[in-house]
């Protein structure tokens, strides 16, 4: 499960990671942020390297909650997500954030890429919000949580979101990262609130 992300990096350094198109308006809208929540309204990326500003968590009649998160082996079999198959988008971050339980007490942690460069979640869109899909956890993490973000290989990231593939052709793609390339380290802090985020682990 991914309810907290992070997108900490300068305007430059994003439009030249992803190869951004339209870039006087994206950098209107741009901001750094160290902690993203749902409903916040984020950059994402979607086919020929268009940005699209939209709100964190699809809206359902079935969930008062926003669903930000969706599993990657349910897709296919959800209604919900059955129609969105070809809007394929990439997320922009530097981080995500996770808590474990620990003596009773959340203990929120940071896991971001090995370089702590710009990476990318395999997401889902429609015209107004995008969701993150989500798989089983790399091994060096599997303590922390049993989910995590997709976080796609740099060289998948065009095929991914290209309207000329079909799902079943990217679909290979949502899969856990490797261990050697992810980096976590706890936030001291404990978390006082409880999320209730909606997502899909059923």
């Amino acid at each position: 499960m991914c309810s907290r992300f992070e997108l900490d990096h300068t305007f430059e350094a994003v439009v030249l990671r992803f190869n951004i198109t339209a870039k006087a308006q994206f950098e209107s809208n741009f901001q750094s942020i160290k902690e993203v929540r749902p409903t916040d309204q984020m950059p994402v990326i979607t086919n020929n390297n268009r940005v699209v500003y939209l709100s964190w968590g699809l809206k359902v009649d079935w969930n008062k909650n926003p669903i930000i998160n969706a599993r990657s082996e349910t897709l296919t079999q959800k209604s919900t997500f059955q129609t969105m198959l070809k809007n394929r988008c990439l997320v922009p971050a530097t981080a995500y954030y996770e808590w474990r339980k620990e003596n009773n007490i959340k203990v929120k942690t940071r896991i971001h890429s090995q370089d702590q460069k710009l990476i990318s979640f395999a997401g889902l869109f429609d015209e107004n919000y995008f969701t993150i899909i989500t798989c089983k956890p790399s091994p060096s993490i599997s303590n922390i949580h049993d989910r995590m973000p997709v976080i796609l290989n740099q060289t998948d990231e065009t095929a991914w979101i290209s309207e000329d593939n079909s799902f079943d052709k990217v679909a290979k793609f949502l899969r856990p990262s490797r261990d050697t390339s992810l980096r976590s380290e706890e936030i001291l802090k404990p978390l006082n609130t409880t999320n209730t985020q909606g997502d899909l682990f059923d």
